[in-house]
């Protein structure tokens, strides 16, 4: 693979990580409307009758971020603040996509973050008694993004020995 190639590949690999970061911090702005919607989504489909639990737990977080909306508003905004920080993490990439080897740090620090997302989905989501189902797919989130992030890293590494032979 030609080093042009290669930084190209590393670059759809950073901008898939940002693209999903930038998703999810959109995405959180508006958790009670998305999760009302959700609802009704999923009561219109076959999947309340294959998935009743899951439906129930989504049904459950929709009241309770009703409920919580209307009477303590301020509540939602640490959600505000958790879709901010999707979008700063995701502007930290900026580096990584235009120098990867200088930046690899960031990088390495994406797995890492992405790492973390396991232990913290399954001792805080215990701890707050959310479904062992529900933990596995926030832990997923965390696979997701690594997987992208582990081929930039080792792409990267493929850049700067490309950069030490020339």
């Amino acid at each position: 693979m030609t080093e042009r190639r290669t930084l190209l590949w590393t670059r759809i690999c950073i901008g898939i990580l940002m693209l999903g970061l930038f998703v999810s911090g959109i995405t959180a702005f508006p958790l009670r409307v998305e999760l009302g919607l959700g609802s009704d989504i999923l009561h219109a489909t076959p999947i309340a009758q294959w998935f009743p639990d899951a439906v129930g737990w989504v049904d459950r977080v929709a009241a309770a971020l009703v409920d919580v909306d209307g009477r303590y508003p301020f509540i939602s905004y640490g959600t505000d603040w958790l879709a901010y920080a999707h979008l700063v993490i995701a502007v930290v990439f900026i580096g990584p996509l235009i120098d990867p080897v200088r930046n690899i740090w960031v990088t390495q620090f994406g797995v890492i973050a992405c790492i973390g997302i396991v232990p913290l989905a399954l001792i805080a989501g215990s701890v707050r008694g959310i479904p062992l189902g529900w933990q596995l797919i926030d832990i997923s989130f965390g696979v997701i993004g690594a997987i992208p992030l582990l081929i930039a890293w080792r792409l990267t590494r493929r850049l700067e020995r490309m950069a030490q032979v020339a």
